[in-house]
């Protein structure tokens, strides 16, 4: 029998690697574009119904909160049952809840469903990030993780155009029904492509420790959301975030003081991990996150421009999100991880700034262009941060490492919106005014740009050779 030579069995590796990780983009996307894809639809939802439009919020809010329940379960669930089971489950409830919430009749049939979908969801990011990790060498990392970042960047940029294009042309009730296709789709993808992988040991479950993380994250969560949407006074928020720190140091010292906890802290003490997943990394998804949240609300209210005009500025940035996909892999072998989070950090933060400069007296095509290099520039952020985190984790650190990736960016992605909600609100109430003005986001747009410079200069206490075996960049030293 005539072996396979070296090269093909390692391309056979690679496309197999990239076909799994194209599949759980596939179910990350689906997941993603319905977080933002249901907010347009509310007022239509809300009529249906016969209620408020201020009650729907519950929907959102429900959703967010079950699916910050179950986030510290996901990877001890897929480590017990093999990830790609609890992926198929997970995929499987999203769907099944995604149909009744299209067929939902009343405001508590519809809170039911939404609650059941979170749960789905709260499973699917970090056993799908397990997933892709467990098949890719580190050499194809890059590329693997940039197949399942794009739809974190793309959902929350066409998701609010998409919803309102199916809300008007069509029904509330297919902003949900279109899950239908794709989660069976996504289905038989993963049963086709995804191999069903075991952990050797499995540690029993550390039930005190689910329940502190569990309780920690959901009251940190139900304290931004409230701030961002005002549903709940400045002493209920402040409330609900203390206790959900306190709760969360209260599990930190129980991972550490037991044998076997639901989360293995030890990935903390990586640096790159703990750089790109909660210090610098917290801070420039702060900015990454707040982007979206404030361009459609600047041409929308600040220069009075109706969706389908703001639909056209939103995907040009859309287009640069997706423009940088194909250059992410040569530029970090091409520089490095820490040169790109520096530099590419700055750039981004600048795009952001530049963004407050814009007027009704700017060239269409300047505009577009600007948006264009932001989406650009955030789309290299983002997939370097979510690489450079897995760059040095072991095997056995997987799970909990994308377990606590999936609870961090949970926080930073609410944090990022209410940091811009409150710069908006507080220019807001030193002007006096009752409503919201160009001059408020244009401050929104500086105050975010800051957080993203001051987080891309601290990745300069990195080393030069940060996640070489993964970018497969080689730092030159100082006698070459």
């Amino acid at each position: 029998m005539t072996a396979i030579p070296n090269e093909t069995q390692d391309d056979a590796t690679a496309r197999n690697s990239r076909i799994v990780a194209l599949v759980v983009a596939i179910a990350f996307f689906m997941q993603m574009l319905d977080g933002t894809i249901v907010i347009t639809s509310l007022p239509q939802m809300a009529a249906s119904f016969g209620v408020q439009p201020v009650a729907m919020s519950i929907g959102i809010t429900v959703y967010m909160l079950t699916m910050a329940a179950f986030i510290p379960l996901s990877g001890w669930l897929g480590d017990r049952y093999g990830a790609r089971n609890i992926f198929l489950v997970a995929i499987g409830i999203f769907t099944l809840a995604s149909l009744f919430c299209g067929l939902s009749g009343s405001l508590g049939q519809f809170i039911a469903a939404r609650a059941v979908q979170g749960i789905g969801g709260a499973l699917m990011t970090p056993v799908g990030r397990i997933i892709v990790l467990k098949n890719a060498s580190k050499s194809q990392l890059v590329g693997a993780i940039a197949l399942i970042t794009w739809p974190a960047l793309i959902a929350p940029v066409v998701g609010p155009v998409l919803g309102s294009v199916i809300t008007t042309w069509f029904s509330w009730h297919w902003n949900f029904l279109i899950n239908i296709p794709i989660g069976l789709a996504g289905l038989v993808l993963v049963l086709r492509f995804v191999p069903d992988q075991r952990e050797d040991r499995v540690r029993r479950l550390d039930l005190k420790g689910f329940v502190l993380s569990s309780v920690s994250l959901t009251l940190v969560l139900a304290g931004l959301e409230a701030f961002v949407h005002g549903t709940a006074n400045a002493l209920a928020i402040a409330l609900l975030l203390a206790l959900g720190t306190v709760v969360g140091i209260l599990a930190t010292r129980h991972f550490k003081a037991v044998a076997n906890p639901l989360l293995d802290l030890s990935a903390l003490k990586i640096q790159t991990f703990a750089m790109s997943t909660l210090s610098a990394g917290t801070a420039c998804r702060i900015a990454i996150n707040a982007t979206p949240f404030l361009i459609p609300l600047t041409f929308q209210v600040g220069f009075g421009l109706d969706p389908i005009e703001t639909g056209i500025y939103v995907l040009a940035y859309f287009a640069g999100n997706l423009a940088m996909k194909t250059a992410t892999t040569p530029l970090l072998r091409r520089f490095g991880f820490r040169t790109i989070l520096v530099g590419n950090g700055m750039l981004a933060s600048l795009a952001i700034g530049a963004c407050a400069a814009v007027s009704t007296g700017t060239p269409q095509m300047v505009t577009l262009a600007l948006l264009f290099a932001a989406g650009l520039f955030r789309s290299m952020q983002f997939t370097a941060l979510n690489t450079l985190g897995f760059a040095d984790i072991t095997a056995s650190q997987r799970s909990s490492a994308s377990t606590l990736s999936s609870m961090l960016q949970q926080v930073a992605m609410l944090m990022g919106v209410a940091v811009a909600a409150a710069v908006l609100n507080l220019s807001q109430a030193l002007r006096g005014a009752e409503t919201a003005a160009l001059t408020d986001f244009r401050l929104a747009f500086l105050a975010v740009a800051a957080i993203g410079i001051v987080s891309a200069l601290r990745f300069l206490s990195l080393p030069r050779n940060a996640g070489s075996d993964v970018s497969g960049h080689r730092a030159s030293t100082p006698g070459e």
